[in-house]
C-alpha cells in the first residue's frame, strides 16, 4: 500500500484550524491554502537529492548544497487545486505546471475529466498532484491514471484534508504513490463530503457559495 504521511508541524496544524472555521472568509481562506501548500511542500520535497558545491562568500569559500536530480512538475486538479499551485510556485518557481480539469457528478459521485494540459517532459519529472480535499478519491485516481498514461512515473499526492475512504481508493489503484496530508478526518457523508472537513473547498476559495 502507498505510504500516507500526515504533516503535523505546529504551523501547518494552526493554519488548518483557521481554515476549517466557518467564519473564515474567502480572502483569508485562499491565503491560508496557499500558505499551507508552501509549508507542506517542504515535507514533500524532503527526499530530493542534493549535490555539494563550493561558493565564495565575502570572507572566503563555503561548502553548500544545491538540489540535483529530477525537476518538478506541479499538477493541480481544477479548480480548487489552483490555490495550492500558487503556494508551491512561490517555493519552487522553476517548476513546470500541468492542469487537469475533473468534475464530480453530484448524483453518482464519479469523476469526469474535461481538460488536461501537461508538460511534454512529464515522464522525466517528479510530479506533485495537488487538491485540497481527498474525499472519495475518484478525482485523484482519474488524474493519476491520466498522468501515468502520459509517462509519469514518480508521482506524489498532496492534499490538505483526506478521508479514509479516499486514501483506500488511491492505495488500491496506485499503491506506488505517496500521499501527503495535514489531516485524516473521520469519514465521508452521504454526499461525498469529508466530515468534519471544511466544506466545499472550491466555493470557499472563490466565494461562489
Amino acid at each position: 500500500m502507498s505510504k500516507v504521511i500526515v504533516i503535523d508541524h505546529p504551523l501547518v496544524q494552526h493554519k488548518l484550524t483557521i481554515l476549517r472555521d466557518v467564519r473564515t472568509g474567502h480572502k483569508e481562506f485562499r491565503e491560508l491554502v496557499e500558505e499551507l501548500a508552501m509549508l507542506m511542500a517542504f515535507e514533500v520535497t524532503r527526499s530530493h537529492p542534493t549535490t555539494e558545491v563550493e561558493v565564495r562568500t565575502p570572507l572566503g569559500v563555503a561548502k553548500g548544497k544545491t538540489i540535483s536530480g529530477q525537476e518538478v512538475a506541479v499538477v493541480p486538479i481544477l479548480r480548487a487545486g489552483l490555490a495550492m499551485e500558487a503556494g508551491i510556485l512561490r517555493l519552487i518557481p522553476t517548476a513546470k505546471v500541468g492542469h487537469v480539469g475533473i468534475w464530480r457528478d453530484p448524483e453518482t459521485l464519479q469523476p469526469n475529466t474535461y481538460y488536461s494540459k501537461l508538460p511534454s517532459d512529464i515522464g522525466e519529472r517528479e510530479v506533485m498532484v495537488v487538491d485540497p480535499m481527498l474525499a472519495t478519491g475518484g478525482s485523484i485516481v482519474a488524474c493519476l491514471d491520466l498522468l501515468k498514461n502520459h509517462g509519469a512515473k514518480n508521482i506524489k499526492v498532496m492534499c490538505i484534508i483526506a478521508a479514509p475512504e479516499g486514501i483506500a481508493r488511491v492505495q488500491e489503484a496506485h499503491p506506488d504513490v505517496e500521499i501527503y496530508t495535514a489531516a485524516v478526518d473521520e469519514r465521508l457523508n452521504d454526499h461525498g463530503y469529508i466530515v468534519p472537513g471544511l466544506g466545499d473547498a472550491g466555493d470557499r476559495l472563490y466565494g461562489t457559495k
